[in-house]
Order: structure tokens, then sequence, then C-alpha cells
């Protein structure tokens, strides 16, 4: 069975490419810019075509060049990142082990087992073969989950090589996938049939099998989360073999495996719901807290896609809304009254001043940028170069989050595009993240929750003088009909809100990166006390961490109860799955089985 490295990228920033090279391990390691990837590459099949020639061969050099830096972007503590770095170059891991890390290098583990079958009759000969040794093979997408849910040190497997697009239904907009391709690839497949999708998260680089899986929601109140797209799926799974389910076809299975967690089945083909492709205008303004409860209601009823950003120790939301462009009006006619150089003009100034401030303290630079290539950066590119300078200092955060009101205010205006291209974020590099989800009334008739929340939590930061970045992003979708959701409600007129709260990992710095880690749950922590149970937020799936502790491991599996239908879920992995081979330790705490289902 075919094993090679897992493509992963930062959920919301810009491709990076790179070309191959014959440096040593030791070189590429103390030299090569943090991106996370896996490091290790057992043995590729020999290219038939120049065409796969050239595939495994940019592979090979992505693998090469992105793993390596993988390994340093871990946090560990200080004594056991220098062990495991002396270990790795003096004395080169198996050629059989492989490395996994997800995005942010959160979270890792090593496997001997790393399965990317080609088609699906590879696919169902590996679950059957380990449905029957009892060995588990954890699907696992893109690496993008924040918390890793798609990793196992056991075995994993990983459907890259499968993503074609197999069928275009004009007539009914709709498309069946391979659950492997990517959604850029998906979206650029279909678009010379006129379609594309309804929503989208912050990025393309996801999986379709996984998006769907972990229940990502893009944006727009009256547009429902990602998995609501999905009309049928094949699933192939270890006791039932492959079956086919949709709406019509076992509809109580399909609900439940649409945002299944990879435990029911590794979601083989999916047939997705699109809508016409289409041009989008982008509107972003700066707005107040008062200006934005006046016309909250108007904004979530009137936008197809909106979303608010946040930005702590200041009183400035950043509105970003997104409609299809005008047939009569066309696009607007807007001149921007900065450039956007001059609108990141002062960001560089600051960077600047803290570079000097720092240096003249005595403190140690952390910067690897030279001043001279400050202007080449983007505005993502600075703030993670300032936060990086004292990234626990709330005083210094809060003149970086200040810059950042400023940089949006000057960047005010118009941009066109279509739905795909406009609805991405460019919101940084490696992070921490946490994202709720919870009721907002509905869209005829807003709770006004969603804002109270917000204020809260911003009260919250600030009495606890926490070094929150900005931005606490919010967005909404309408509910779906997927039990294991967040946003799960029978009522189709119901609205969810989600909000995501961020600390950025803009060091290697072993010691500082488990510094920000530790003060990131801190923040996290608090929210979840003060917030949570009175608003009825629950995490995303693709952001749920699991305690160590275990009297709160026993108070996050009970108040998952309240919310999901852990037994059915658990009784359908159990008939679908009993011997846990899709399972990983996260699930397993998650999801605990008892014996009498």
């Amino acid at each position: 069975m075919l094993r090679h490295f897992l493509l992963k990228r930062s959920p919301c920033i810009h491709h990076h490419h790179y070309q191959s090279s014959t440096h040593s391990h030791s070189q590429l390691l103390q030299t090569l810019p943090p991106k996370p990837f896996l490091r290790r590459l057992s043995s590729l099949p020999e290219p038939n075509t120049d065409a796969e020639t050239r595939k495994y061969l940019g592979y090979a050099a992505l693998l090469l060049f992105c793993g390596a830096a993988t390994y340093y972007s871990y946090p560990l503590p200080e004594n056991a990142k220098h062990k495991k770095a002396q270990i790795f170059r003096y004395a080169p891991l198996p050629e059989d082990l492989h490395t996994v890390s997800n995005w942010s290098g959160t979270h890792e583990v090593q496997t001997r087992n790393f399965h990317q079958p080609e088609s699906i009759d590879q696919l169902e000969r590996l679950v059957r073969e380990a449905h029957q040794s009892k060995t588990r093979i954890r699907p696992v997408g893109s690496g993008l989950s924040p918390n890793g849910i798609g990793l196992s040190r056991t075995g994993m497997v990983n459907l890259t090589l499968m993503d074609s697009i197999l069928e275009v239904d004009k007539k009914n907009k709709t498309v069946r996938v391979q659950a492997g391709i990517r959604v850029q690839q998906l979206v650029d497949g279909i678009k010379e049939h006129g379609l594309t999708l309804q929503n989208f998260a912050s990025i393309r680089e996801q999986q379709i099998g996984g998006i769907i899986q972990v229940g990502a929601h893009g944006t727009g109140a009256s547009l429902p989360p990602i998995d609501e797209q999905v009309v049928a799926m094949k699933l192939v799974t270890p006791a039932k073999g492959t079956i086919e389910i949709s709406k019509e076809k076992d509809p109580e299975l399909f609900y439940l495996a649409r945002c299944g967690l990879g435990g029911l089945g590794v979601v083989a083909e999916v047939t997705l719901q699109c809508v016409d492709r289409q041009e989008l205008v982008e509107h972003t303004v700066v707005s107040t807290m008062d200006e934005i409860k006046k016309n909250h209601k108007k904004l979530l009823s009137e936008n197809k896609h909106v979303k608010y950003l946040y930005i702590p120790y200041t009183d400035s939301v950043v509105v970003v809304r997104c409609n299809p462009v005008s047939k009569w009006k066309g696009p607007p006619k807007f001149k921007p009254k900065y450039t956007k150089n001059e609108a990141i003009e002062h960001v560089r100034d600051l960077y600047r001043e803290s570079l000097q401030k720092y240096r003249m303290e005595g403190s140690r630079d952390k910067s690897s940028v030279d001043e001279q290539n400050i202007d080449e950066l983007s505005f993502t590119e600075l703030r993670d170069k300032l936060i990086a300078l004292d990234p626990l200092n709330k005083n210094h955060i809060v003149k970086v989050n200040k810059a950042e009101a400023e940089f949006w205010k000057k960047s005010e205006g118009y941009r066109v595009g279509w739905s795909d291209e406009i609805l991405g974020f460019d919101c940084g590099g490696q992070q921490w993240v946490s994202e709720t989800c919870f009721p907002a009334g509905k869209l005829a008739k807003p709770s006004m929750k969603d804002l109270e929340y917000i204020e809260e939590l911003k009260k919250l930061i600030e009495k606890e003088e926490i070094p929150a970045p900005a931005p606490i992003e919010q967005r909404w979708t309408a509910s779906t009909r997927s039990p294991l959701s967040p946003a799960s409600s029978p009522s189709e007129d119901d609205t969810f809100s989600w909000v995501g709260i961020i600390m950025y990992l803009p060091t290697m710095d072993a010691r500082q990166r488990k510094d920000i880690t530790e003060e990131f749950f801190h923040y996290r922590h608090l929210t979840q006390s003060k917030l949570w149970d009175n608003y009825s937020a629950y995490e995303h799936w693709a952001k749920i961490e699991v305690p160590n502790n275990k009297e709160e491991l026993v108070a996050l599996q009970a108040r998952l109860r309240k919310r999901f239908p852990v037994d059915v879920y658990n009784k359908a992995r159990k008939e679908l799955d009993p011997n846990r081979i899709l399972s990983n330790n996260k699930l397993e705490k998650l999801f605990p089985q008892s014996e009498t289902i």
C-alpha cells in the first residue's frame, strides 16, 4: 500500500511553493522556514508517465523542505526539545516510521502505518484487512484541524490519491467526487460547468471528506454549515463493507454520518448540492459595537455572507459583507482613500520602533527578517513578527491591536471576485484556536445573545489582562440536520453564531511556544468557565481539546451528552466498526462506549 507525505497548510495563509533540493537533513533542519508537514517518506512507486514523475518529485520536494521545519515547530519543554532534535539529527528514525503533524505543529504522532489507497478497491481491501486484524487506521484528511482530531499513532488512512470528480449533473446542480479531493480542486474542476459550492470555510486546502466530517461551517446567517450541502455518501465500513446512504436511503444514518468525525466509516465518495457560480462584491468597513447593535438584524438578514472581526482593547469592529454582483448596476465604482502601501505603513513603522526598543533593552532579537525586507512583508506577516517580539506582554499586544485597527480603517472599501476567492481570509500563521458555536435566535428575530457574548468576552479579556491578539472572529450560519454538528437543530429558521479566539505561535523558540500555549489555555479556560454554559456554547469538533485531568474529562463527557446523541452515535459505531479501527484516543475519550450499547 502506498504511503507518503500528508500535505498541510496553515488554514488562513496564502500558499507557499518550494523547489527541490539536495540538502542533507541536518542542513534542512537548520535553514528551512517553519511549515508543518509529514517528515518522512518511505517508498514511492515507479511513475509511469511524465505527469506522475512530476507529481511524485513535487511530493518529495515538499516533504524534504517542509518536514524538517515542522520538527522545530512542535511546542515541547526545552529539555525535551533539545533531546529530540539530537536524536533526529544523529540517529535518524527508521525508514518506515512516519511523523505526522497538524498544520499548527501543536499535535503530532509517529506511525509505521500511513496508507494512501489509489482506488476504492484498494480502500475496501485495506479496511477489510484492518477489521480482520483489529488494526487501527484512523481516517485523516489534510491535517488542518488545530486539535489533530485525525491523528493516530497506531495507523492512518488518507485519500489524497483519490481526488477525482466522478460526475457533474448540471441540471440538478450536483457533483459526485472522491472524498480526497481538495476544496480548491473541486471548485476549479466544476467552474467550467458554471457551478460552485454554496459555502466555504476560510481556506480551500481541506479534503472534502475531512471538511464535512468535522462540521466546518462557512458564513452566512441564511446558509447552513458545509455538511448540509451533502446529499449522498459512499461509506466504506469495517463491518458492513461499502454502503451508499442518502436522504432517501437510510436517512438516519446518513444525517449522522455526514458529520461523523471519521468514526462510522471511511468517506470514499460524496455527492454535493452546488449552486450557480457567481461573482461577489466584498464590502469592508470599520464600525463600533454601538453601531453594530443598531444594525445587527439588518446586517444578518440583508447580506448573503457577513462576519465581524473584533479587535481586543479597542472599540473597532471590522464588518465584512459579501453579496452577488448586481446584474443591473454591476460592481460598485469606488476609489479607496488610501493605497495598500499607505494602509500598512504605520504597521511597518511600529515594527521598526519595536525592533529598536527590544534591542536597546537587551532582549534577544527574535526576528529573522532584515530591516531592509520589512517593506516586502504583508500585514499578517508583520503582525506575526510584532507579536513574536513579546507575545505575552499585554501592553505590547495592545499596541499591535491598535495598529491593526488603524490598518483596517485605512483598508475600507470594495473587492470583487468569484465566491471561492472572496470568501477566503488571510488570518496569519500558526496559532492556537478555540471556536464555539451557540444559538442566536432566528433570522427574523435575532436574540442578540451573540453580541452579548462578545461584550462579556471583551470585558473578561480586559479584566484578566489577557494578551489577546486580534481578531476575535464571529460568523453565523443557519442550522443543519446533522445531529453531531454544533449547529444542529430541527428548525430551519434557527441561526447559530460561531466565535473564534486565537493566540499566534509566531516563533520557533520551544520555551516561548510553551509559554504561549499555557497562556492560551488559561484564556480558553476563562471563556469556558464564564461563558459557555450561559450561552449553550459548544466547541467546533476540529478545535475541541481533550483535558488530561480526569474530573475535567468526565465533566466534558457529561456536557457533550447533553447536546449530542452520544448513545446513538456509539451504537452506530458498534454496528459499523465494532473493533474501533477507525477511532483514536481523542474519539474514545470524547465518546466512551459502554458495554450495554
